[in-house]
């Protein structure tokens, strides 16, 4: 997969978690995912439409995400509930597009559809294309979490 498709998103990624979450995402190293099971306890999910079809996911472990909102919104949450599932919908929503926006200027066109938050140990995160998936760990002093990028070839 092409790198210039996936480093805007690990700089959204970096950047609105430290705007919106005050949180610092340090990137791991990337690597080819086989398996469908998440690598947290929940993700945001969202599909991509244009110059390729494909999908983005951004998946927490429960620690990580409940710190991430709890600086966010600016108070303290110990159980994922609404508050949590829908904050995670907003910040997959705000890193996809902020990722679309470097893209755009590059000459990828892209549009997204409305994401979609799954939540638990061990769920499956079935992504809409075939394409190779490419998985970018990164970690926070909170814990971790991993955003997987998926494209059909072109």
């Amino acid at each position: 997969m092409d790198v210039k498709l996936i480093n805007p998103f690990i700089s959204a990624t970096v950047e609105v978690l430290g705007t919106m979450a005050f949180t610092k995402a340090s990137v791991g190293k990337p690597y080819l995912k086989k398996e469908e099971v998440a690598t947290g306890d929940v993700s945001g999910v969202i599909g991509l439409t244009g110059e390729r079809n494909g999908s983005v996911s951004v998946s927490f472990a429960e620690d990580c995400i409940l710190k991430i909102v709890s600086n966010m919104l600016g108070e303290e949450y110990s159980v994922v509930n609404d508050d949590i599932k829908d904050a995670v919908g907003e910040l997959t929503n705000m890193i996809s597009g902020q990722a679309r926006k470097t893209l755009d200027g590059i000459g990828y066109k892209f549009d997204a559809a409305i994401p979609t938050v799954v939540v638990g140990k061990d769920h499956v995160i079935s992504h809409i294309s075939r394409g190779p998936m490419v998985a970018i760990p990164f970690d926070t002093p909170n814990g971790p979490f991993t955003i997987e990028i998926c494209f059909d070839e072109e």
